[in-house]
């Protein structure tokens, strides 16, 4: 058959089809050494069997199981004439699948990709790429071995099988086994081959086309849609960028028509969990184009544009260059719209796309001046969690941002933030105490949290078993306890609260014990809880942890240290138990955070005489004196002040050593 020929009864039709595009999943994908997805196998059996039980198997099934015995016994034309009547029915009905499936019409259609006759094979891509999208034919038709036979017609000179050829591998691609085989056989640079078109059938309407440019167009379509399918592999993924496919999707990227678009942005969309491919994003200039598919009005596309967003704007150069691409005005708009409500996919995409965008400066204007913290505020009443989940980071990252605060209150967001405490989505609960940490920086915000019982809420968040879920409610706990009205007794009505905290310094975790220590050094500002917790042991623990190398840790865990020394003998029992001169080399730290609270914490310490002692002996006059001229105020002052308190000990042995 010459290249560019039709078969007609069995033609590729490659223009509209869309069955089997990936499911979009927001955190991970699978790999080939993860587990495949979950079978649908015994549910399809159940399925089977209630049909046979509950009615009577239509016509159609034994016509099939006819036509699939016509193709066994008879000779070339017996057998394209069944075919031809076989693509007559509605393949994508289970009934009609099973009846293939049954008579062992998979074998044959297998055996027909090895046949020199360029209509049966064809005919048999037809069938299959028909079939494959049920899981167990799926399965079966890989175990049968039919990758490295579709992988072979990829470069079949006939257009209409390397369509057909890809389009089926697309639909295989779902299960782990066939995406591994396809890397083995050598597929997947096939497979980028198929991308590699021409500039002008892309941007040209089909209209314009003739029917060799629009077959060309079709081979593109399909060889994505193969890729799309292959990508959920992270080790097809690498593959991928090493054969040269940044360079075409980004080609591809350009285009107009709609059905080549959604698969080139759906696999860039999977790719962009790979660094490599974020800053390919970046350097190959793709982010204007992926800006001009989100406009677009269909729900698939623009989805897939928000996840390749959401996936790429952690790098704040790309970040910039989203926002300047005018990204964030039609993701707001999606936000908003009602009719994507029902969109979970579309929904969770756009608003996590936002939540990534906010995290910077110059985005949480824009999103200001477009009124998205209201947008944002109404979608708390979602009931998915995925969408909670990027709503609530979008907010914590707009909160940050003072007039946002009383934005979130006055619409409504604090009871709603409140009330999802109580979920048990792990992710979700990571964010809502983010947001109410932001919002407990404001007095308004404070009180509405307090007289709804928000402060509990997050107290008790201490006892989940995820360690990001604690350290965010422990940071969260800080700015809650500081500005809450009679906060020493709000903390103290907690039935176990201040022992919660304090066996959290017992963590292996230096996040949650950053995090714990930031919200000890809050809580022992009241006199009475910082008894209570100094009965609990506080004193041990915190001198347990001050050989860490963790700055973060170190940083907060002086301003603990310091403020746990005002009550009783801690002082002094933090000596005994050693803690002064590890305090003493955190002074050469690089970090000033480290300096300003280990310089308050030397200087509380500096009250017993023993510990400056200690001190001096350690030598820490020399980086006293450093730091005495520091801009910062309090590292300045602490530093003055554990001075004076080492020179008075001086003088005050001097002039007991003169009176003797």
């Amino acid at each position: 058959m010459a290249d560019g020929d039709n078969v007609s009864t069995f033609s590729a039709d490659g223009g509209q089809d869309t069955v089997g595009l990936p499911r979009i999943v927001m955190v991970t994908e699978g790999d080939d050494n993860s587990a495949s997805s979950p079978s649908s196998t015994s549910s399809s059996e159940d399925n089977w069997a209630d049909l046979i039980k509950s009615t009577e198997i239509p016509p159609e099934y034994w016509h099939i199981q006819k036509l699939v015995k016509y193709m066994k016994a008879g000779n070339q034309t017996a057998t394209m004439v069944a075919l031809s009547c076989l693509k007559d029915h509605d393949l994508t009905v289970e009934v009609n699948q099973r009846a293939i499936q049954e008579i062992g019409g998979l074998e044959l259609l297998v055996n027909l990709l090895e046949t020199r006759d360029l209509c049966c094979i064809v005919g048999g891509l037809a069938v299959l790429r028909d079939i494959t999208p049920n899981m167990e034919i799926r399965k079966k038709v890989t175990d049968l071995g039919a990758i490295p036979l579709l992988v072979g017609l990829l470069s079949d000179p006939a257009r209409d099988v390397q369509i057909l050829a890809a389009e089926t591998i697309a639909n295989l691609g779902k299960i782990r086994k066939s995406r591994k085989f396809c890397r083995k056989f050598g597929g997947l640079p096939k497979l980028i081959d198929l991308l590699d078109i021409k500039d002008k059938y892309l941007v040209t309407p089909r209209e314009e086309l003739n029917q060799d440019e629009l077959q060309f167009l079709d081979i593109a379509r399909a060889g994505a849609k193969a890729l799309w399918s292959m990508s959920s592999s992270q080790r097809n993924r690498e593959a991928m960028r090493k054969y040269g496919m940044i360079p075409l999707i980004a080609r591809m990227l350009k285009t107009i028509h709609l059905d080549v678009a959604v698969p080139a942005v759906g696999l860039l969309q999977m790719c962009a969990n790979e660094t490599s491919f974020q800053l390919a994003i970046q350097t190959e200039k793709m982010v204007k184009d992926l800006i001009k598919h989100l406009a677009n009005d269909d729900k698939d596309l623009k989805t897939y544009c928000s996840l390749a967003i959401f996936k790429c704007a952690n790098d704040p150069i790309t970040r910039d260059m989203i926002r300047e691409a005018g990204a964030l005005e039609y993701l707001v708009e999606a936000a908003q719209d009602s009719t994507n409500r029902a969109n979970k996919p579309l929904l969770a995409a756009v608003t996590g796309a936002l939540w990534k965008c906010a995290n910077s400066d110059a985005s949480v204007r824009k999103l200001d001046n477009l009124g998205a913290v209201p947008i944002l505020v109404r979608l708390l009443d979602d009931e998915n969690d995925g969408v909670l989940t990027n709503v609530a980071g979008a907010l914590a990252e707009c909160a940050k941002y003072p007039p946002n605060r009383d934005k979130i209150r006055s619409s409504g967001g604090i009871p709603m933030l409140i009330h999802h405490l109580n979920n048990t989505y792990k992710p979700l609960l990571e964010n809502v105490p983010l947001v109410l940490m932001e919002c407990a920086k404001e007095q308004n915000c404070m009180s509405e949290i307090d007289e709804l019982d928000g402060v509990r809420l997050v107290w008790s968040l201490l006892k989940n078993d995820s360690k990001k879920v604690q350290t965010n409610a422990a940071l969260a706990l800080s700015p809650c306890v500081q500005n809450a009205a009679d906060s020493g007794e709000m903390v103290r009505s907690f039935v176990g609260a201040l022992e919660l905290t304090v066996d959290l310094l017992d963590s292996d975790d230096h996040n949650v014990l950053s995090a714990v220590c930031a919200a000890i050094a809050t809580i022992a500002k009241d006199n009475e809880n910082l008894a209570v917790i100094s009965d609990h042991g506080v004193v041990g623990k915190l001198s347990k942890l001050v050989s860490t190398t963790d700055d973060h840790l170190r940083a907060n865990l002086g301003v603990a240290i310091a403020y746990c020394c005002d009550w009783a003998q801690n002082r002094q029992e933090f000596g005994k138990r050693g803690a002064i001169t590890p305090l003493v080399n955190y002074m050469t730290s690089r970090d000033p955070n480290v300096h300003r609270s280990t310089a308050l914490a030397l200087y509380h310490l500096s009250f017993y005489s023993v510990n400056c002692v200690t001190m001096h002996a350690a030598g820490v006059v020399q980086f006293l004196l450093e730091t005495i001229g520091s801009k910062d105020p309090i590292l300045q002052e602490a530093s003055a002040g554990c001075l004076c308190n080492i020179r008075k000990l001086a003088l005050a042995t001097e002039k007991v050593k003169l009176k003797q």
